[in-house]
């Protein structure tokens, strides 16, 4: 994507940049939607497309989500994050042998030196519990596939695994996050790192542990781990409590080492609260990086509490992370 391009993106997307705005948009573009005092934001895409996975394609981007209407991984396009053309095809049509169709969450799709890789959450079938799989495409206008007949992570004692993420580190190692979905069975959720083989299609060390549910606003689980390293420090941001409603919220995490101790914001990084009701139950989130800063990518639910749409804001580091909520 053009710088142009980008400096209209992040305009659009929050007015961290407002002042100039008319010299820096695009001919065509129109102002993005600002949250009503009484009412939610208005959705970059206006349909069910929950646990947003969104990665560079050519000069725009890709996002998948979690499936619904019978596909189990949904895809659309857009050129600058603010305007979206969902694809209606399955971009993981054929689940392999150990999982069962129906509850395919939370995909993550990385490019590798020969393609892509998605890590997806499955039903495992023979134990019920959620389970991480890995599927691969030459590009993003094919079918990803199956990599394996088995689950790449599947810790059936710790309640199984959802919500995989990538991080590669300063020194180019790839590391996969995920939550231990303890909370299907009274267990801990906890957020856990571990290194990724060269093809990225195996562990490639034991996993370790980083953060679980400590705080009262997080309720009984932690989840959708996203780690960036911004300004010297290594930022984690997870989701919270029950997706299902206004309690669901973004928090974040600092440490200075990879594997931690990572230091909790006491309260959301956001919320349905701390928006004043922009987003309801926010969650499921991704980082986009841009030329002119970085994107939180996200999900919240509408007003009638039917399907989650996508929302997109701008997001600043320093000591404390900050999201452009508009306004």
């Amino acid at each position: 994507m053009t710088s142009g391009l980008r400096r209209a993106l992040v305009l659009a997307l929050g007015g961290a940049l407002a002042l100039g705005a008319a010299a820096c948009a695009a001919p065509s573009a129109e102002p993005a939607p600002t949250p009503e005092p009484d009412g939610p934001a208005a959705f970059v895409l206006d349909e069910d497309f929950p646990d947003p996975d969104v990665i560079a394609d050519g000069d725009g981007f890709a996002a998948f989500g979690t499936g619904s209407g019978g596909l189990n991984i949904r895809i659309a396009r857009s050129d600058d994050l603010r305007s979206w053309t969902v694809e209606r095809r399955d971009a993981l049509p054929a689940l392999p042998a150990w999982a069962s169709t129906g509850r395919t969450w939370a995909p993550e799709v990385t490019a590798t030196g020969d393609g892509y890789l998605m890590y997806f959450t499955a039903e495992h079938t023979d134990s019920g519990r959620q389970c991480i799989g890995v599927a691969a495409a030459a590009s993003l206008d094919d079918d990803f596939v199956a990599a394996s007949d088995e689950p790449l992570v599947c810790p059936v004692d710790e309640g199984g695994a959802i919500d995989a993420s990538t991080f590669d580190d300063v020194d180019g190692t790839r590391y996969l996050l995920w939550k231990t979905d303890g909370n299907c069975c009274s267990l801990d959720t906890w957020l856990m790192i571990a290194p990724l083989s060269a093809d990225g299609r195996a562990l490639a060390g034991e996993p370790r542990q980083l953060v679980k549910q400590t705080l009262a606003w997080e309720g009984s689980l932690v989840e959708a781990p996203v780690l960036v390293f911004r300004d010297g420090r290594y930022r984690l941001l997870y989701s919270a409590n029950d997706y299902g409603g206004d309690a669901y919220a973004i928090g974040v995490a600092s440490s200075t080492a990879l594997e931690g101790p990572y230091e909790k914001r006491p309260d959301p990084l956001l919320s349905t609260a701390a928006s004043d009701g922009a987003f309801l139950g926010p969650g499921g989130q991704d980082v986009v990086s841009t030329e002119d800063g970085d994107v939180l990518v996200f999900h919240g639910w509408d007003e009638q509490y039917i399907y989650r749409g996508l929302h997109a804001r701008p997001i600043t580091w320093g000591d404390e992370p900050t999201v452009d909520i508009g306004g």
